[in-house]
């Protein structure tokens, strides 16, 4: 009986502009024989076995990145146009892509701050991979929903759960992603309001040390008439 030997390239990844497909680790050759239900041939298919590394995780296994310059000055930019606190919105993005331009999750939300494809079309937005548009996007989107239901924390959970949801049930929807979620952009927005008041703090105590002390000038009328001048 003859044997074909078929050589199958495995794992495809389909990587979006500037990430780099992953390695396999561990990798090994393991023959596997079965029979061509059309040929009745025993076909030998090599396969390759091994975990994929590299590979797009979900967002929320990333930590540890910080927003580059451009990054920091767009968001600047962003939340003095549509006045919305900055501190607010690098929260979003640090909760939803942890910074990751190219972010991209299994709900098809992309880009830093993870715009849904009906919401970045919404908002003009022709490449969700590139910050400008990404940012503005979603400062815009976040300043129409603190519009909409006047209070930060409702706009927090509508940008994760959607409008229709908080107008719902009327408050934060009780998804527990949407809860988490919440939980986590309102405590970050804690930490960074919270270094923001320490740097200013620090700023001030550094400013008052290196202030020269100047010494208040008194005059006084001496007994024979004359004007001294003195500081005290």
């Amino acid at each position: 009986m003859r044997f074909c030997l078929y050589m199958i390239a495995v794992t495809v990844l389909l990587v979006p502009p500037g990430r780099s497909a992953g390695l396999v680790q561990g990798a090994r050759i393991v023959p596997v024989v079965k029979s061509d239900p059309r040929s009745g041939q025993l076909v030998t298919t090599i396969v390759l076995t091994g975990k994929v590394a590299g590979a797009i995780q979900p967002t929320a296994s990333r930590s540890g990145r910080t927003p580059s310059a451009e990054v920091k000055t767009l968001v600047d930019l962003a939340a003095k146009d549509y006045d919305v606190a900055p501190e607010l919105v690098h929260s979003v993005i640090q909760v939803e892509s942890n910074y990751d331009q190219f972010a991209v999750s299994p709900k098809g939300a992309q880009g830093l701050m993870q715009l849904m494809p009906a919401t970045a079309k919404r908002f003009g937005v022709t490449d969700t991979f590139d910050p400008k548009q990404n940012i503005e996007a979603g400062v815009r989107y976040l300043k129409f929903l603190q519009k909409t239901f006047k209070d930060d924390r409702l706009a927090i959970a509508a940008y994760n759960a959607g409008e229709g949801a908080v107008q719902r049930y009327g408050s934060v929807p009780p998804y527990p992603e949407t809860v988490d979620y919440v939980a986590k952009v309102g405590k970050r927005i804690g930490q960074a309001q919270q270094a923001e008041t320490a740097k200013r703090v620090a700023e001030k105590k550094e400013a008052a040390v290196e202030a020269p002390e100047y010494r208040r000038l008194a005059t006084t009328v001496g007994a024979d008439g004359r004007v001294y001048l003195s500081t005290q």
